[in-house]
């Protein structure tokens, strides 16, 4: 068995007959739940069975703690990335930074617990972007402005997922936190070095790369870093093959950031940006919002590139499953 590269949305609390059909497309993998899917634990509950029975998608979720939680009634509030570093300044006691790390787990811990009895089975979290205090997008879902603190804190938030059986995605390679523009609007543009990036901003992927728990996932961001590659990072050949794979040695699932958002815009068609992502390195493809461009992507990409489903370069969906 194996997961087709398309994750996509739903528009209500159930599913409806085009999208019972739409989720059975041999190209779509996954599915991605936002707040207008949510009423209640009972009827999440009920949607997410519902989605199980046609078949064995990753159901998903954009859950992260503070602002970015999608489902409230009946979950734990749970506190936002930055507000467990409260305090820790940049050289922490050992005591400090011990009681923070303990507190990640436990929220990692809390997010997937609760999420599973739900019937999801992957939250694209933590977020390993550096608070450069230049990001609004970004502001408090970054943990902290030291990269090695990042590093330990999103650590443990791993730590705490992997005990209730979670995988983990760091986003958004190489960082996010240094554009000020919000990708969901504009295409963002980092001109910083390369070896700035790299020593900084993109230090906590290789960090977590030879972690206990590694990375199961990354995600690119929708920025184009021009002393890099003239392309967003998430359609960057050089980002993605040269150095995610190639320098720091990660093995685990490429999922693009959402295609419909504008910093994706660069392709006017979203079967060009998904073939784009996929040339690149993307392992899988989110498309959110436009239920009539997910379409349109499941009606052209499988002309478009025969051979891609069956593809042993690509990295399974299935790895992302919870385990136990």
């Amino acid at each position: 068995m194996n997961l087709g590269p398309l994750i996509i949305d739903l528009e209500g609390v159930a599913l409806s007959a085009e999208e019972r059909e739409r989720l059975l497309h041999p190209w779509v993998g996954g599915v991605i739940l936002f707040s207008r899917n949510f009423e209640s634990i009972e009827q999440l509950e009920a949607l997410t069975a519902s989605i199980h029975r046609l078949r064995p998608l990753l159901i998903t979720v954009d859950h992260e703690g503070g602002r970015i939680q999608r489902f409230r009634d009946g979950f734990t509030a749970l506190p936002s990335f930055r507000s467990l570093s409260e305090g820790l300044g940049d050289h922490p006691s050992p005591e400090a930074l011990s009681a923070a790390t303990q507190l990640a787990c436990r929220a990692g811990t809390t997010l997937a617990t609760e999420l599973r009895a739900s019937g999801i089975d992957f939250s694209y979290t933590p977020v390993l972007d550096l608070d450069h205090g230049r990001s609004a997008v970004i502001g408090d879902r970054a943990f902290h402005r030291n990269p090695h603190l990042v590093s330990m804190l999103a650590a443990a938030v791993m730590q705490g997922l992997r005990l209730a059986g979670f995988h983990s995605c760091g986003k958004h390679f190489p960082g996010h936190g240094w554009a000020t523009a919000d990708s969901h609007h504009a295409l963002p543009v980092d001109d910083r070095p390369l070896e700035v990036i790299l020593a900084d901003d993109a230090s906590p992927y290789a960090a977590l790369g030879s972690d206990l728990a590694p990375l199961s996932a990354v995600m690119p961001a929708h920025i184009r870093y021009t002393a890099v590659d003239d392309q967003p990072a998430g359609f960057s050949r050089t980002w993605l093959r040269e150095i995610l794979r190639g320098r720091l040695n990660f093995d685990g699932v490429i999922i693009s950031d959402d295609l419909s958002m504008a910093g994706a815009a660069i392709y006017e068609d979203i079967s060009d940006r998904a073939q784009a992502a996929f040339e690149a390195g993307c392992d899988a493809t989110l498309i959110c919002n436009r239920p009539d461009l997910s379409a349109q992507a499941l009606d052209e990409l499988p002309r478009r590139m025969p051979t891609f489903l069956s593809s042993g370069h690509r990295r399974s969906l299935l790895r992302l499953l919870p385990d136990g």
